[in-house]
C-alpha cells in the first residue's frame, strides 16, 4: 500500500463523527488521549501487521507507532489519520465515533439473518455490525440430513480467519480439509476456517450449533 495523503478532509470528517456523537471537537494540532496508543496496537496485532508493516502502509515512522502503542506519545489527529488508513479505517472508526458507547445489545428481533432456509440450514448473526469489529457469533439450524455450504449460505472465509463452534443441540459432523469430525451436544471444536469446510447434519433430529468466527490477517 503506498503512503497515504491525509488534508483538510481528516479534519471535515472528524468534525461530522464529534457533532453525530454530540462529542466535544478536537483542534487541528491538540493530541488524542494516549490510550489511543492500546487500541492502534490491538488492531495491529488483529491484521497480524508488524510495526514495520504498519509504518510502510501508514507513512508514520516505526519509532513514533511505538510511542504511540505505549503510551508515551500521544498522536495528533494528522498522524492518527495515516494510522487509520494504514489500518484500512476511517479515523473515526479508529476514535470509535461510529460507535454509540462501550456496550451494545441486540435484541432477538434484531438479530441479522441469513438468506438459507431452503437448503435445511438457517442461520442468524447475533454481534452487531460495529466497525472494525474483529469476531461474529452466529447461530445456526440444521435440518435433520441438511448441510451448511449451500446456495445463500456465506462465502468461503478470507485468510487466516479461525472459527469455534458449539454443538447446542443435537449431533453434527464436521468435515474439515479432507478429515471428518463427529461432534455431539456440548463439543466444541475450533479449526482454520479458511480450509474447505462444512457442517452437516446426519440426523435424525435438528441440530443447532453456535459459531464464532474470528477475522483474518485482512480486514474486510
Amino acid at each position: 500500500m503506498a503512503q497515504v495523503k491525509v488534508g483538510q478532509g481528516v479534519h471535515a470528517e472528524l468534525a461530522g463523527s464529534l457533532a453525530r456523537a454530540g462529542a466535544m471537537s478536537w483542534g487541528g494540532g491538540r493530541p488524542l488521549p494516549a490510550s489511543i496508543g492500546t487500541r492502534i496496537r490491538s488492531l495491529r496485532e488483529g491484521m497480524g501487521l508488524s510495526l514495520r508493516d504498519l509504518a510502510q502502509r501508514s507513512g508514520v515512522s516505526a519509532p513514533m507507532l511505538s510511542q504511540v502503542e505505549r503510551g508515551e506519545t500521544s498522536p495528533t489527529l494528522q498522524v492518527a489519520a495515516r494510522i487509520a488508513a494504514g489500518l484500512e479505517l476511517r479515523l473515526s472508526q479508529l476514535l470509535r465515533l461510529d460507535e454509540d458507547g462501550a456496550m451494545t445489545v441486540v435484541r432477538p428481533r434484531e438479530r441479522r439473518q441469513g438468506p438459507g432456509g431452503e437448503s435445511g440450514h438457517s442461520y442468524e448473526i447475533l454481534t452487531p455490525p460495529l466497525p472494525g469489529q474483529r469476531a461474529e457469533l452466529s447461530r445456526h439450524a440444521l435440518a435433520a440430513g441438511s448441510r451448511t455450504g449451500g446456495p445463500g449460505d456465506p462465502p468461503r472465509h478470507e485468510p487466516g480467519s479461525r472459527e469455534t463452534a458449539l454443538v447446542e443441540r443435537g449431533t453434527v459432523v464436521l468435515h474439515c480439509d479432507g478429515q471428518r469430525y463427529e461432534l455431539s451436544e456440548g463439543d466444541c471444536v475450533t479449526f482454520d476456517a479458511d480450509l474447505n469446510h462444512h457442517f452437516e447434519n446426519p440426523g435424525p433430529r435438528d441440530a443447532v450449533l453456535l459459531a464464532v468466527l474470528s477475522a483474518g490477517l485482512r480486514r474486510s
